[in-house]
């Protein structure tokens, strides 16, 4: 077992996990509409936000913002753009890095009006589903009051493209990170609506992607070199995936062809076991699975289901003229408005001093997610829960993460 890290991971490739073969994208042609165009990419250090801006050194972009609130993945990205265009990868692309936090309503509105960006993409977001029910109230201020002040940022500075990149976790949710991404959805669509005539604003939607950081992949590497087990939620668990680069190369073509108010979703084929995918990383490490390395089943964590749906049977999924993109139809909150909503929200992540009882009041949080999100509820209840997971002390009167 005594490899490095290094070789595991230059030993498995996402595509032989996928078995299949990937899509490929002419981006010559699909990025052309980012000629000599300034670029922002939100979460530029993540795993999409960097393999975004990797792709758009490709396009002829004159300008790539990386903005981002982590300084060690923003450089690191700098960093390798930077090694790329010294091997004649975009030469002539200005690489900015921007090290900022998108909660920050002003400072949104001052790096989008100085940067006169002309397509942003928003990639960042808090993600990991077990860890944000235990955060309720962070994932809310971040993802959703987060998107706001960029949508709001945009529209006032003339931004020609907004992209809003979302996930599977928003159809039907079941968690509050879920809840998080469906409202930034809804948010996107609403401020649609307000756009000048030059400006369109749009979200694409996908699930997984095999490869990025906190993933199922580098975590059954990792356990591997270990010795094992596999720790895999239920054998009957599956969720849709995409490697890092074919979910990038069609978000940067549905960012040039899509159209202002639209949702779209990537075609991802079908859904795979997540019981299969570690039995093959097993194969492909040169081991035998239930022999050389087990796999412990160890039970759905907070805010996790065996399936994950992509769309909602209203939204109607439609091929475009465009391969593996699709367009969705859009769905109105039923059961309140989104501007009810935030305003119930804003005081709980936004310290308010005439209701300063409910600053960062989880319980509170949850109450009003459930009371308008049917499906939170439901989810919730089947558990037996009131308020999501959390470990902070049982002694605490009021839980205020």
């Amino acid at each position: 077992m005594g490899k490095s890290e290094c070789e595991m991971e230059t030993k498995i490739n996402p595509i032989d996990v996928l078995g299949r073969t990937p899509i490929e994208i002419p981006l010559q042609e699909s990025l052309a509409y980012l000629k000599d165009k300034r670029v922002l990419i939100t979460g530029a250090g993540g795993s999409i936000g960097s393999e975004l801006a990797r792709q758009l050194l490709l396009g002829g972009t004159q300008r790539i913002y990386l903005f981002g609130h982590g300084e060690n993945s923003i450089v690191q990205i700098y960093r390798e753009l930077h090694v790329l265009q010294s091997q004649g990868v975009g030469k002539d692309a200005a690489i900015v890095p921007i090290i900022g936090d998108m909660k920050d309503r002003e400072y949104v509105r001052y790096i989008i009006s100085h940067t006169r960006a002309d397509v942003i993409f928003h990639c960042a977001a808090y993600k990991h589903v077990p860890m944000m029910e235990e955060n309720p109230v962070a994932v809310i201020e971040n993802n959703v009051f987060g998107t706001k002040n960029l949508l709001d940022a945009s529209l006032e500075s003339g931004v020609g493209r907004f992209v809003l990149i979302s996930t599977d976790k928003a159809v039907s949710p079941i968690s509050v990170y879920g809840v998080s991404k469906m409202l930034s959805e809804k948010l996107v669509l609403d401020y649609s609506a307000r756009v000048s005539e030059n400006q369109s604003f749009m979200f694409v939607r996908f699930g997984n992607v095999l490869g990025s950081r906190g993933s199922l992949l580098p975590i059954f590497m990792e356990q591997i070199k270990k010795g094992g087990p596999l720790t895999v939620t239920d054998k009957n668990m599956e969720r849709f995936f995409m490697t890092i680069p074919e979910a990038c190369s069609l978000v940067l073509q549905t960012g040039g062809v899509g159209e202002n108010g639209r949702s779209y979703l990537l075609d991802m084929g079908e859904p795979l076991k997540i019981v299969d995918i570690a039995e093959q990383v097993i194969r492909l490490s040169g081991l035998e699975p239930y022999k050389d390395i087990d796999i412990s089943f160890i039970g759905c964590r907070p805010g996790e289901r065996l399936y994950e749906p992509l769309w909602l049977k209203e939204e109607n999924p439609t091929p475009t003229k465009y391969p593996k993109i699709l367009s969705l139809e859009n769905r109105a909150m039923e059961t309140i408005t989104l501007d009810e909503m935030l305003e119930m929200l804003h005081p709980i992540c936004m310290y308010d001093e005439k209701k300063s009882g409910q600053f960062r009041d989880r319980e509170t949080l949850i109450n009003i997610l459930r009371k308008y999100i049917p499906t939170l509820d439901e989810f919730y209840h089947v558990q037996g829960r009131s308020v999501p997971w959390s470990r902070i002390d049982e002694g605490m009167e009021k839980v205020v993460l």
